[in-house]
């Protein structure tokens, strides 16, 4: 793709981008992000879950760009709860409690808020621009990918991402398989039989992606605040001014640009790629310093290369989404069966189909981007005063809004009643160290894997060797082979030098 070609997209994105009301969804979503970030215990994922049923009588792209803006904004806002009160307010953001409340008890409080939503605002510019740059190329090369290809490419995504997820590689596989066998309950699409409906009628369409989404992601989460009864402490210094001074910017430009490399990079990856991302940052930080010891101690360099990182993966992970249909992270699964539900078709058709709504969203993250700090500095007083919101009055209010939610899309009280299985569910797999991410990832890939796969098997007359003797599935069967030896390598590696040093 040529210049001038990506500057005729860019321009055509910038048109549906501009839109009044697609602007207002951009800046709602943004908004609700920094809120759904500075606030401890409700994540991204809680929170596009629970938001889910009230995008359905949006407009696709409109609803698209306002679940992408609570993703990145959510970024953006998790700096704030970590550096005021040493909580981190989103998973991504616990890097940022390691410099960020020192300089914040050094009463530069507003400095490190201010280099984290600049660093973010960077980080965010470049990586839109990849995605700009990558999308078109990555699906002119999905386009001649066929079900063999693409049952591998998704098998891949599946593996990785129980693989690479944090915790037990074993737990992580069974929550793959659990969320495989849901996407199995229904009828059959080329049979029409049911199957594993247990009898009830109310599952003769299959589970519906919302109540699974909301009962694996939002209920456990209220669930855990629930038990968590120990009170926040309070903010005892002040925030002081928020544009930092001359050389706090000139040390932290290059690692917010080394941790937008990072964050790009992870971001792509299936699995905890945005969560892996800003620890990476602060490694690579930490190793290049003249002085590591400033590390934890409230260094500039702390703040800027992660909070750049963990933004810049929240972009990236768009890119195999729009472009093949692959989710990488379990916030990508949940705006996979957004886009399903509004009848988008995730893949290589989308730019080609629909590039209002790839290139409408792609140029809506640089505005929700600038949006986004025009949010965070000015309104910082306000996110301070949420932080003390009473965790009695907040959780009650989640929980009715969750309900509304669910019961407003079939009019089903049905619905809400599987919310709160799936819920209870959820609570227990967490207990037990169980991520549900994972099951939510098998879930949405479930249909899709037995379609192409059936396909692939019907155009091979049976023969499971198709996914070998093809040359591009079989060179991404060797790629996931050699990748996973790598994992488990450098896994066995760190144990040995862990019991040597024990030793």
């Amino acid at each position: 793709m040529g210049f001038e070609q990506l500057w005729d997209n860019l321009n055509l994105g910038l048109t549906v981008a501009a839109d009044p009301g697609n602007l207002l969804y951009c800046f709602v979503g943004c908004l609700i992000g920094t809120l759904i970030g500075v606030l401890p215990g409700v994540g991204p994922v809680s929170a596009i879950a629970m938001l889910l049923p009230f995008t359905f009588s949006l407009e696709p792209t409109g609803a698209l760009i306002m679940l992408a803006g609570i993703f990145y904004g959510a970024q953006y806002g998790g700096s704030t709860a970590a550096i005021l009160l040493n909580i981190p307010g989103e998973s991504t953001s616990v890097v940022t409690v390691l410099d960020g409340h020192p300089m914040a008890r050094q009463g530069k409080a507003g400095t490190a808020l201010g280099i984290a939503a600049l660093a973010s605002f960077l980080a965010g510019c470049i990586a839109t621009v990849l995605v700009a740059f990558i999308g078109e190329p990555l699906s002119r090369v999905g386009q001649y990918f066929g079900p063999q290809e693409y049952f591998i490419l998704m098998f891949a995504g599946l593996l990785l991402a129980a693989v690479l997820a944090r915790g037990d590689v074993f737990k992580a596989l069974l929550m793959v398989v659990i969320g495989l066998l849901l996407s199995t309950v229904g009828s059959d699409s080329e049979t029409g039989l049911e199957r594993n409906t247990m009898g009830f009628a109310s599952l003769w369409d299959g589970v519906d992606f919302v109540p699974l989404a909301i009962g694996m992601f939002g209920l456990p989460e209220i669930l855990q605040r629930l038990e968590d009864t120990a009170t926040h402490q309070r903010l005892k210094t002040t925030i002081g001014r928020l544009l930092p001074a001359w050389a706090d910017l000139k040390a932290a430009t290059l690692p917010a640009l080394r941790g937008t490399f990072i964050g790009s990079l992870f971001g792509i990856l299936p699995g905890s790629g945005p969560i892996m991302a800003p620890f990476a940052s602060y490694a690579a930080e930490k190793k290049l310093a003249a002085d590591p010891a400033r590390f934890g101690q409230g260094a500039v360099e702390g703040v800027a290369g992660p909070e750049a990182a963990n933004n810049a993966a929240a972009q990236t992970s768009f890119i195999p989404l729009l472009t093949l249909g692959i989710p990488p992270n379990a916030i990508m699964a949940l705006m996979l069966g957004a886009m399903t539900i509004q009848g988008i078709v995730p893949g290589p058709q989308v730019m080609t189909r629909n590039p209002d709504l790839f290139w409408g969203l792609i140029v809506s993250m640089w505005i929700g981007n600038l949006m986004l700090v025009l949010i965070n500095l000015p309104l910082i007083g306000i996110w301070v005063r949420l932080l003390h919101v009473p965790q009695r009055i907040l959780l009650p209010a989640i929980v009715v809004f969750c309900c509304v939610g669910v019961y407003s899309i079939n009019n089903s009280a049905e619905d809400v009643l599987l919310t709160v299985i799936f819920g209870l569910l959820g609570y227990l797999l967490v207990k037990f160290d169980f991520e549900p991410a994972p099951l939510m990832l098998g879930f949405v890939l479930g249909g899709p894997i037995e379609e192409k796969l059936r396909q692939s098997l019907i155009l091979s007359q049976g023969d499971f060797m198709t996914f070998v003797e093809r040359p591009v599935s079989g060179a991404l069967l060797a790629s996931l082979a050699v990748l996973i030896a790598v994992k488990f390598a450098a896994d066995s590696l760190s144990k040995n030098r862990i019991s040597r040093k024990g030793g």
